[in-house]
């Protein structure tokens, strides 16, 4: 201990002697004080190289030797944090280095798993780039020290190099006499191949020729194995291939990089993976086999970096084959080598003005609106010019969606790459694209492999299954859809149920992929989950999940269970954003089967989505009792109206959407099965009480005419679950809501001339959303409203007459998410300190001057946002009372000082841009990854950020004091200031 605190004063010393150099000098010589500088630091660098406290050593024994335990607490994941520097690592065989396909998992454990030759680098460089790391706030396993007591001790690696986002190996001289270090380099390497990890080569003290062929010193390690013959020669071989295949990735070669500055190398690489963390990456698929050869093979066509040229690459292929997998992993390997990127996908069912604001939005980081297509034809034509972007247009089946967004190649700027997708080869040459790859089916083995993850996971089959599994492998002729559909349906399946699907698939003739993925739909469980899978099929794509399954629990299919059995069998996926997918090839096999019911007769299907054929039910009065969903979008209220004669035989009616379409008739016993009314433009002024049965579960009457909800007679809906009015620019009052005693969703935004909410909204005991934004001419909440002991999210963001909160506003026990952004609120209630589950609070853009109480009872905030709220003064007491909070937001306000932060242990984003009075900031805490304050032109002294290894954008004139600048820049502070004065 006591040598520590030696060399940690001999540090402070010479930090102290670098800055008085740098002071008596700077007049003089600036450019012969910064070269000192730099001397010294490198020097100091060296000096605490020899700090690093002995850690037991995983493989300094020899390679038999099992790893020894140690204890440590790792830093949390990395979230925000994000480098200014733009170095990328160097190659270390540029003719045939190989790409990751930078799939990252979800559920990840770890950050970065680092696998090092301990006796070689653990207490200099592999300690120093760990410490780095964590100080970015990168996850990092480093040897054992994270293993629970009694845990198997291989298990556990390889449930930590699994669980990796990114590994890291450091090759060393002596990396491969150990035979552990080796086992990790071949489990390291299957789950590149496997599972898409990206994985990074270190060259510390070795060439990668050597570590490739096995010679120089490195080789002399390797062969230690081979003298002793204490392995057997196929393990020999693992290694040698996961060698050979290692020393061809692009990583770090120490002796190409800064002349061995190890100190500044460490950096490089720290600031990459950085950068490689923070990215956006895309979901590719939970097994990616064979995606990084396809990728490689992309990437030869893409020639990055190699041209000035705006080249346009097509992927050709029919559904199923990965057309838009492959894209996804090419986006998610190159698209931060661009100044701006794009992924645009399922083109050919979108809106061309929706894809445009889209585009246009993705590459300028900004919202952009799109009046029509011809303007954003012509934004797309002005602003991509000059910037180097990357586009991918994903499933395009018509030229002119290219033309109209992308225009010509001209469009873009120099270095600038745009991806097509297509099943079309038309498509490709009549917009002239450059090159044009052939999607390839999957190789037998790979094939195998992708069946093995999904039907046992696992990438190898059991013995007892292989002839069955290479026979069900042939049947799907290398489709990856119908290798994951097949794989999962057979998932614990015994071998007799495989022979009998093998059975079925054998009478399907070869290329009948919709018979092949059909076989997954038979063999569901119920007719529960069919009936899930056809309504998803035809209704609810692109849905919120939770919203379906609340509908369709209403119709009583046990839809939770049911969308995870569809989820387990790869029929549906889920998306980041909580929306169900289904691949075309599934949704159009599902919508065949229920043609398939009556081909020449839609009146006698279950389910209606085609406007031609619900055109022809509903003008001919052909509907039946065996319709149980219709679907009819049109653009916009139209002359023409329907009957509702036309509806009165469809006795078991449960989901029914008739956007901007009008019904003429009496509604009178109609919809008695009713579960689902989706009604966009809903003509009328209020909702007949024949429309409001009994067993309705949701309402969404979206831009409806209605003035008031419900007329005085209309009855009980006590099975109302959501109710949706949005944009009801013509209602003027909210139903008296003790007649949806089991709402859970209120959702009554834009609605213009709202002044009045019940104040039976009180007794929703169920409600869990109440969503009021833009409804700007309500100017009061209800007094009831703080008995809503169950609602978590609360939106009044745009109510701009609003003045105030309610004065029990604490007692909304289940309260998360609270944003009142745009309103006239000047003061809140001193009871949200109550609030302990609030996780999300905001008020931004306020019309007049923010009163704030104590928030110190916040314990579970994670975000405040006060921009432009005219704060005059912050709470004293706000850095000790809200130990979760990562996001403090005061842009734009009026208070000359801030209080002391230091106690707001994990914070990691300070924003303070234009705080135009702000002078001084007493302390900050040493977790801050952003401290943003452009435009502070008051400022005059920064607190000590000595420490700190944080992004700070600073814009000052008059800031004077500094203090432990160039310690903070030491150790890792990033500073970028864009004017400043003589800082002292």
């Amino acid at each position: 201990m006591k040598e520590m605190d030696t060399w940690s004063s001999l540090g402070k010393l010479l930090t102290l002697v670098v800055v008085l150099v740098s002071y008596h000098f700077a007049a003089r010589n600036s450019g012969l004080v910064f070269d000192v500088l730099i001397f010294l630091l490198s020097s100091l660098g060296l000096v605490f190289r020899q700090m690093n406290v002995s850690v037991p050593d995983k493989a300094s024994s020899s390679s038999s030797s099992s790893p020894s335990s140690s204890s440590s607490t790792s830093s949390p994941a990395s979230s925000s944090s994000s480098s200014s520097s733009t170095s990328s690592p160097s190659s270390s065989s540029s003719s045939s280095a190989s790409l990751s396909s930078s799939f990252f998992s979800k559920g990840s454990l770890y950050d970065v798993f680092i696998s090092f030759r301990g006796g070689d680098t653990r207490q200099n460089f592999t300690g120093h780039l760990y410490e780095a790391l964590t100080k970015a706030g990168i996850n990092a396993f480093i040897d054992d020290e994270e293993l629970k007591k009694g845990e198997e001790l291989t298990t556990a690696f390889e449930r930590a190099i699994q669980g990796s986002k990114i590994s890291i190996i450091v090759f060393s001289r002596q990396y491969a006499n150990s035979s552990w270090c080796l086992e990790e380099l071949v489990k390291i390497m299957e789950c590149r191949r496997t599972l898409g990890q990206l994985v990074l080569p270190i060259f510390y003290d070795v060439e990668p020729s050597h570590v490739r062929k096995r010679t120089g010193s490195f080789g002399q390690s390797f062969l230690v194995h081979i003298d002793e013959k204490k392995v057997e020669s196929c393990k020999v071989e693992r290694w040698r291939t996961a060698l050979f295949e290692a020393s061809n990735l692009s990583g770090w070669d120490l002796q190409k990089t800064l002349d061995r500055i190890e100190a500044e190398f460490i950096r490089m690489i720290t600031e990459d993976v950085t950068r490689k963390l923070n990215n956006t990456y895309l979901d590719v698929a939970p097994y990616p086999v064979g995606i990084v050869s396809r990728v490689q093979d992309i990437s030869n066509y893409l020639c990055i970096g190699d041209s000035d040229d705006v080249r346009v690459i097509g992927i050709l292929s029919m559904g199923g084959i990965g057309k838009t997998t492959l894209a996804k992993a090419v986006y998610n390997q190159f698209s931060d080598r661009f100044q701006g990127k794009s992924f645009l996908e399922k083109v050919r069912e979108k809106k061309l003005e929706e894809l445009q604001r889209q585009l246009l939005s993705n590459i300028l980081q900004t919202k952009i609106k799109v009046s029509s297509v011809a303007a954003g034809t012509t934004l797309v034509g002005e602003r991509f010019r000059r910037l180097k972007i990357l586009v991918i247009f994903d499933d395009v089946d018509n030229v002119k969606q290219l033309h109209e967004l992308a225009r010509s190649r001209h469009s873009f700027g120099p270095g600038s790459r745009i991806i097509i997708t297509t099943r079309n080869e038309h498509v490709l040459k009549e917009f002239a694209v450059d090159m044009v790859y052939p999607a390839k089916k999957m190789k037998q083995e790979e094939a195998l492999e992708l069946l093995s993850w999904h039907a046992f996971r696992s990438s190898c089959c059991p013995s007892q299954y292989l002839a069955l599994a290479e026979e069900v492998v042939k049947y799907c002729e290398g489709l990856p859809l119908a290798l994951e559909v097949l794989g999962s349906s057979l998932f614990e399946g015994s071998v007799a149920e495989w022979k009998s699907k093998l059975g079925k698939l054998k009478m399907i003739p070869p290329g009948e992929i919709q018979a092949q993925l059909k076989i997954s739909y038979d063999g569901l469980n119920d007719d529960y989950e069919r009936g899930i899978f056809l309504d998803i099929a035809c209704f609810f794509i692109g849905m919120d999940k939770n919203y379906v399954i609340q509908i369709l629990d209403g119709c009583g299919f046990y839809a939770t269970t049911g969308i995870k059995v569809l989820l387990d069998r790869c029929l549906v996926t889920v998306n980041t954003i909580n929306k169900i997918m289904m691949h075309d090839l599934l949704r159009d096999m599902g919508r065949d089967i229920v043609h398939a019911e009556n081909p020449n007769f839609p009146g006698e299907r279950s389910r209606l989505w085609n406007p031609e054929d619900v055109n022809d039910v509903l003008i001919d009065k052909s509907g039946t009792e065996k319709i149980e969903g219709l679907v009819l979008n049109l653009p916009s209220l139209e002359e023409t109206s329907f009957s509702t004669e036309a509806l009165r035989n469809m006795k078991r009616l449960r989901l029914l959407q008739l956007n901007y379409v009008q019904l003429a008739g009496e509604f009178q016993c109609l919809f008695k099965k009713l579960r689902w009314l989706c009604w966009h433009g809903f003509p009328l002024e209020f909702i007949p009480i024949e429309l409001c049965q009994p067993n309705i579960v949701a309402i969404d009457m979206r831009y409806s005419s209605l003035k008031q909800v419900l007329c005085e007679d209309s009855g009980l809906l006590d099975k109302l679950k959501i109710l949706n009015l949005s944009h009801s620019h013509d209602l003027t009052q909210s139903l008296d809501f003790s007649k949806l005693p089991n709402l859970e969703n209120l959702i009554l935004e834009d609605c213009k001339r709202l002044a009045k909410v019940h104040e039976s909204i009180g007794d929703l005991k169920s409600l869990v959303l109440v969503n009021l934004k833009d409804c700007e001419t309500l100017e009061a909440l209800p007094g009831s409203l703080d008995k809503l002991k169950s609602v978590i999210t609360l939106v009044l963001d745009g109510c701009s007459r609003l003045q105030s909160l309610p004065d029990n506003l604490g007692n909304m026990a289940s309260l998360v998410n609270l944003s009142a952004d745009g309103t006239a609120i000047e003061k809140v209630p001193p009871s949200i300190g109550r609030l302990e589950t609030l996780m999300y609070l905001s008020l931004r853009n306020l019309k007049c001057s923010l009163q704030l109480p104590s928030l110190r009872g916040l314990r579970s905030l994670t975000e405040l946002n006060l921009a432009d709220s005219k704060l005059e003064e912050v709470p004293n007491d706000i850095g000790s009372g809200l130990p979760c909070l990562q996001g403090l937001y005061l842009d734009n306000n009026n208070f000359r000082s801030l209080p002391s932060l230091r106690g707001l242990s994990k914070l990691q984003n300070l924003s303070l841009n234009g705080c135009i009075n702000l002078v001084e900031i007493t302390d900050l805490p040493k977790s801050l990854f952003y401290l943003l304050m452009d435009d502070c032109s008051a400022f005059e002294r920064m607190p000590d950020l000595s420490g700190m290894s944080a992004d700070v954008y600073l814009s000052s004139p008059k800031l004077v004091e500094f203090p432990g600048l160039y310690s903070a820049l030491n150790s890792g502070l990033r500073l970028h200031m864009s004017t400043h004065n003589n800082v002292i």
